[in-house]
């Protein structure tokens, strides 16, 4: 066993959860089979292999002393090979309820906590049988239980005759139908939770998704008895999973119920602005958690953030003019390093800081647009 600290996955989440870790002096290795990856060209070391290629992993093991997961599809056999090993955080149980959403929507039932009304269909049988649910859950949105994200492995249905037609598109996987609830508001928790069972939570995010990817992040959120109930069910999710590491819970707020859409057993997109404007980033953190360091303050260091993604359709018409944002004293500009720019692809992040949060939408808003170029 080596004295590095591991990644499974070279995405933009790997390649800040490597520097945080070199911050504290830690020697980092990425396993990620695209050479090019963000993580792979910043880290000490990196395993170009497939997640689960065995000699990879026991390279991973033999170099490592602890290893963590920067996206939520890792195959969870290899994180039990490697769990016989060496530490590996979060547990491999959790991130395989995380990554299936039949089994997380089981799981907040499970734990009494609220979900939009929702089916599990794993074959056409299941179609016919939720007939009689028709009025409860459509209009609906059918997911893949596996490996969507972004947008992506969805489908919205008006009705439910258009259910067996979707769901053979999607590929006759097994799938979830949720209800499409009315929004008033959409927010994330991002909770960290220490191998002794310390916990702390950041500010909850209020969040704008255009086309089901995220576009804005913004905190904090005016104190309400809904936030303050999304601190607590993060908190209870976190327990209920025995969960070690970061933890980035999504909820709807319909009608005034807080609902929750899903987990992620790991760093969060929203949680992004804390890398400028918390005395702790949320990657810092999963570092210290995978460690067992004590966990770090999750204060803000300014009165009003806003996060804005950088999607590849801003490169459509050449090179964003990012000398714009460096010039900005309340800006932040974030760049993954990812080799080509495509439509839907984040290829960074922009984050605004300020004292007021209209007027720090505002600004941030305008520069991003201001550095778009146009056609």
């Amino acid at each position: 066993m080596g004295d590095a600290l591991g990644v499974i996955g070279g995405g933009q989440l790997g390649r800040y959860f490597v520097q945080a870790a070199q911050a504290l002096g830690f020697r980092t290795v990425v396993l990620e089979p695209d050479q090019l990856s963000p993580a792979g060209a910043v880290a000490d070391h990196h395993i170009v292999a497939a997640y689960d290629d065995s000699d990879a992993l026991t390279e991973l093991a033999d170099l490592c002393s602890a290893v963590t997961v920067e996206f939520e599809n890792p195959p969870v056999a290899a994180l039990e090979f490697l769990a016989e090993r060496i530490i590996i955080r979060p547990s491999p149980n959790a991130v395989a309820r995380a990554q299936d959403r039949r089994r997380e929507k089981q799981f907040c039932v499970d734990n009494r906590i609220q979900v939009a009304p929702f089916a599990v269909i794993e074959n056409l049988d299941d179609v016919g049988a939720i007939a009689d649910r028709a009025d409860e859950l459509f209009p609906a949105i059918l997911k893949t239980s596996r490996m969507g994200y972004d947008g992506k492995g969805q489908q919205r249905l008006a009705n439910y005759t258009e259910l067996r037609g979707a769901f053979t598109a999607l590929g006759n996987v097994p799938c979830v139908l949720e209800k499409l609830v009315p929004l008033d508001d959409e927010l994330s928790v991002i909770v960290a939770r220490g191998v002794d069972g310390e916990v702390v939570t950041y500010e909850p995010t209020r969040n704008l998704h255009v086309d089901g990817v995220l576009d804005v992040s913004s905190a904090p959120i005016p104190n309400s008895q809904v936030t303050e109930h999304a601190r607590k069910v993060a908190l209870r999710l976190a327990e209920a999973l025995d969960y070690v590491g970061v933890l980035g819970v999504e909820f709807f707020v319909s009608g005034g119920e807080l609902l929750v859409n899903e987990m992620a057993p790991r760093p969060h997109n929203s949680g992004h602005w804390t890398l400028d404007a918390a005395q702790t980033s949320q990657f810092e953190q999963q570092v210290r958690a995978l460690v067992g360091m004590p966990l770090g303050s999750t204060a803000m260091t300014h009165p009003a953030v806003v996060m804005l993604n950088l999607l590849g359709d801003r490169w459509a018409h050449g090179d964003p003019n990012f000398a714009l944002a460096a010039s900005d004293s309340a800006a932040h500009l974030h760049l993954y390093g990812k080799s080509e720019a495509k439509p839907g692809r984040k290829m960074g992040h922009l984050t605004v800081v300020g004292n007021e949060m209209s007027q720090v939408l505002a600004h941030a808003r305008q520069l991003r647009d201001a550095i778009t170029p146009g056609p």
